[in-house]
């Protein structure tokens, strides 16, 4: 068995067990080989999407420079979104579907033209671009502790878990991302606050980049798909309580949305 097949097979245990692995990085993988760790993510969606799990769109992370730093890395990273993630804004998210849920506020871009090209611009984004909603990412860790560097990040599908849209679109035209603000509250109070310029200066750029990673792949996107662009503040652990946690994002020109969590105990 390969190093791919191995880190995959350990993290779709992982999956299935509902047990954190520890840091691939180091042991199955090589430390900061994020090729590898590309190839080890596409080796778990051809087993998924094999059994029919159908993929919708994808996921940006790492587009904060401050994030970039801390791993060592100096441009984003991306993972696949499939139509299970999603869940309707304001309906529980059953305790235990997920192993280590945090919660970051992005810019949800559906795409109503294809991007085919290996150099994508900000205007072919912005022509290709049908509408905007407001989303909630609950980003998850299929590794311990969330002791992540780029290469587990990457592996594990770009840490991510469900996510919960908003449901009035807008036109990118009626809103100025760069400048758009962005605030995450729990109990009434704000737990991460952000802007749409933390985005990679611009949460277009993001869309941009991962359009240009993906047409030169070989798998770009098209008309119809999803993109989450990236967190506009910091991302917020969700603590494993009773009476389950609500989260409320709001962005600027797009309105909000809410992710609600079930207590751990009924």
């Amino acid at each position: 068995m390969t190093d791919v097949q191995k880190a995959a097979e350990a993290l779709l245990a992982a999956y299935e067990t509902g047990t954190p692995i520890p840091p691939l990085r180091g042991t199955v993988l090589p430390e900061g080989d994020v090729a590898t760790a590309y190839a080890v993510q596409r080796a778990q969606a051809e087993r998924w999407e094999a059994a029919g799990r159908r993929p919708v769109g994808a996921k940006i992370g790492l587009t904060s420079p401050a994030v970039q730093s801390m791993f060592g890395v100096f441009q984003p990273d991306f993972g696949v979104l499939y139509a299970d993630m999603a869940v309707p804004d304001g309906a529980p998210i059953p305790a235990g579907k997920l192993l280590q849920p945090r919660v970051e506020v992005e810019v949800a871009f559906v795409l109503g033209r294809d991007l085919p090209h290996e150099q994508v611009t900000v205007v072919d984004v912005i022509r290709a671009t049908e509408y905007l909603l407001p989303a909630i990412e609950v980003v998850d860790s299929r590794i311990a502790g969330w002791d992540i560097s780029i290469v587990d990040t990457v592996a594990d599908n770009a840490s991510s878990g469900l996510f919960v849209l908003g449901t009035a679109p807008r036109r990118l035209a009626d809103v100025d991302l760069r400048l758009c603000g962005a605030v995450v509250e729990h109990a009434g109070e704000p737990v991460s606050v952000g802007a749409g310029a933390a985005c990679l200066g611009n949460p277009v750029h993001a869309v941009a980049w991962l359009a240009t990673t993906l047409a030169a792949a070989g798998r770009p996107l098209r008309a119809g798909d999803l993109v989450l662009s990236g967190a506009l503040g910091p991302m917020v652990p969700v603590p494993v309580t009773a009476a389950g946690p609500v989260y409320e994002a709001r962005v600027s020109g797009l309105g909000s949305v809410r992710a609600v969590f079930e207590g751990s105990a009924r």
